[in-house]
């Protein structure tokens, strides 16, 4: 059995944030989305495999190489010319070859470990799925009804769903299975995971579902992508940093090197400073600031800003901020 972690997509739902900035390579805390997945393929005797796009390859080099993993890399530039899923699972066919795979999505941070996921593979589709709890919630989604462990129907993105039950990016593909992708692509079909199990089902193929509880964040949101923070940041990260006397911090929260707290400012709790920001008399609370950024007496609070942003004078609630921005109210 082979891993392959999928981080080809452009974010869309993200930008601007994820414009220059794959998703997969985002902070969450002090590590970035890809470390956690990472973290958990350890306990596997397999080669792990990251798939991106020609754009982010460079972004991911370096950080392959650090980690011993190997990217695969499909010839996209440009959101409206890139590979799905399945099509990155072709590539991945016609590099590595056939074989068992364990596909897991790049955007996805869950609380399963995949040695328990993968005892429960016994040779048929396998994929995790999570109580969302919430109807509304379920649309974005692709829906599962199960008959014990046996999936029976699966809607992608349905806009009345049958159930809360999701599925959530972790798969495991037979050989078998994996065998059939060319004739699943070669019939026109959407090139997304949902609509290939909804394939699956319609051929008659038997697939398993494993179940699992306490978190589950689908990063494609700045809600979600803020959540994530909150339930994975336990403890504080701070690194060297200068700091005014009159400035608190409330963990728990991640300043990076080089950064500049000053006057009368309160960082946190669930905060993300970047390296060599500078916050003054500014609060700053429930966000993710990346590096370079100016914030001068404001309040930032449920927000994502981007590199290289200045904001004054200002009271910024769920917003989300591209890099480069100068964003000022009247002294």
């Amino acid at each position: 059995m082979k891993a392959l972690i999928m981080a080809g997509g452009y974010a869309t739902r993200l930008w601007p944030i994820t414009k220059d900035n794959p998703k997969a390579l985002l902070p969450v805390g002090d590590r970035v989305i890809l470390d956690y997945i990472l973290e958990k393929t350890k306990e596997l005797d397999m080669e792990v495999y990251i798939s991106t796009n020609r754009f982010f390859a460079k972004y991911f080099e370096s950080y392959a190489e650090d980690k011993g993993v190997e990217l695969l890399v499909e010839d996209t530039l440009h959101e409206e010319e890139k590979l799905g899923t399945i099509g990155a699972l072709k590539l991945a066919i016609d590099e590595l070859g056939l074989d068992d795979y364990l596909v897991i999505a790049g955007d996805n941070l869950f609380s399963f470990e995949l040695d328990e996921f993968l005892n429960r593979y016994d040779g048929r589709t396998l994929i995790a799925v999570y109580d969302v709890g919430d109807f509304e919630l379920a649309k974005r989604y692709g829906v599962v009804i199960l008959e014990g462990e046996r999936v029976v129907d699966f809607q992608e993105k349905p806009l009345n769903p049958k159930s809360t039950l999701i599925s959530t990016g972790v798969y495991v593909f037979p050989k078998e299975t994996m065998a059939r992708v060319g004739e699943y692509l070669n019939e026109g079909n959407k090139d997304s995971p949902g609509y290939f199990i909804q394939w699956l089902l319609g051929k008659g193929e038997d697939i398993q579902a494993y179940r699992f509880d306490e978190y589950w964040y689908d990063i494609g949101s700045a809600d979600s992508y803020l959540e994530a923070l909150k339930t994975l940041l336990k403890e504080s990260h701070i690194e060297e940093i200068q700091i005014s006397p009159y400035s608190k911090i409330i963990p728990p929260v991640v300043i990076k090197k080089g950064a500049r707290i000053l006057g009368r400012s309160m960082i946190g709790p669930y905060a993300y400073i970047g390296e060599n920001c500078v916050v003054e008399s500014s609060d700053v609370s429930d966000s993710i600031v990346f590096k370079n950024t100016v914030i001068r007496n404001s309040t930032i609070w449920r927000s994502i800003i981007d590199e290289k942003c200045e904001i004054r004078n200002l009271e910024l609630k769920k917003s989300l901020v591209g890099g480069h921005a100068k964003i000022q109210r009247g002294d």
